[in-house]
């Protein structure tokens, strides 16, 4: 891609955050359909972040946030409505509902917090293979493209706004049992504004990237292979520190366990020179029709 493609993909990602007031703080979104039979959930924790930050002081980042997806959404617009919960002398608590067609698809908790001094400590960044000379996400799915089932050529063989390089490169048609964690880097194409929310919206976005997948890795199983069916349950994120979403970020996950049709992943996201900026967590359903 030249860097006018990728300045273009990285502007139509930053104009999916941006949300068309609707009055009564309520916002109205569009959707992307990436390639997911339903609408990608990461979508929707970033869109969902920004209709509640813009309910908030610029002074108070946001610094975590619970969300719940109730039900499918579709590749259509979403109107997201905020309740102003509580504006404290520290911190600010929100609380926001996603809607399609009167349905309610989506909630998050979100909570943000004036900058305060305090005790630093953060866990060590492990040490991993750079960037350079791994294949992207997009590299990989090209290479079996002939081979991907028809109804997702079309989306899954199309250029993003966010480059993914998994460190681990399993065979996405025939992976075999590895163990259940796995090291991302990830940034955006282009350079992005100089907008502390929007970095940590689109963090938000990205986090949903190959986080709930982890969990297929002790099984030897695909997300692409016929009968499996995955969707997220519920996500969280913390926010520790700044950082910027178009410089390389690693995304440490891991799974600690599955049963009951549900699995846990955990993730924690460095910068590049070993900085924890922030941390995740979702259960979400795993099932596979045999």
């Amino acid at each position: 891609m030249n860097s006018s493609t990728q300045a273009s993909l990285v502007n139509d990602l930053v104009g999916l955050l941006q949300l068309a007031p609707l009055g009564d703080d309520r916002f109205r979104a569009e959707s992307q359909d990436i390639g997911t039979p339903v609408v990608f959930g990461g979508q929707v924790l970033g869109q969902a972040l920004m209709a509640a930050n813009l309910t908030v002081d610029a002074n108070r980042p946001v610094h975590s946030m619970h969300a719940y997806f109730l039900l499918p959404g579709e590749h259509a617009p979403i109107d997201y409505s905020v309740e102003r919960v509580r504006d404290g002398r520290s911190f600010t608590t929100r609380h926001v509902v996603a809607r399609q067609q009167d349905r309610i698809i989506f909630e998050m908790s979100a909570s943000f917090q004036t900058h305060d001094d305090g005790i630093e400590h953060q866990l060590a960044m492990p040490e991993t293979a750079p960037p350079e000379g791994l294949r992207s996400d997009y590299e990989r799915r090209l290479a079996i493209g002939d081979r991907l089932p028809e109804r997702l050529r079309t989306r899954v063989l199309h250029p993003h706004g966010l480059e993914f390089r998994a460190v681990e490169d399993d065979d996405l048609l025939a992976p075999k049992p590895q163990p259940g964690e796995r090291s991302i880097w990830m940034r955006t194409v282009a350079p992005l504004p100089d907008d502390p929310m929007l970095h940590r919206a689109l963090l938000a976005y990205a986090s949903d990237h190959g986080l709930l997948v982890t969990a297929l890795r002790p099984h030897g199983m695909s997300y692409l292979q016929p009968g499996m069916r995955l969707a997220s349950i519920d996500h969280a994120m913390w926010f520790h520190r700044n950082f910027r979403m178009d410089e390389w970020l690693l995304y440490r996950i891991d799974s600690p366990n599955a049963n009951g049709a549900r699995a846990l992943c955990r993730g924690s996201v460095f910068t590049r020179d070993g900085l924890l900026v922030a941390s995740s967590a979702q259960e979400g359903m795993v099932r596979v029709r045999r």
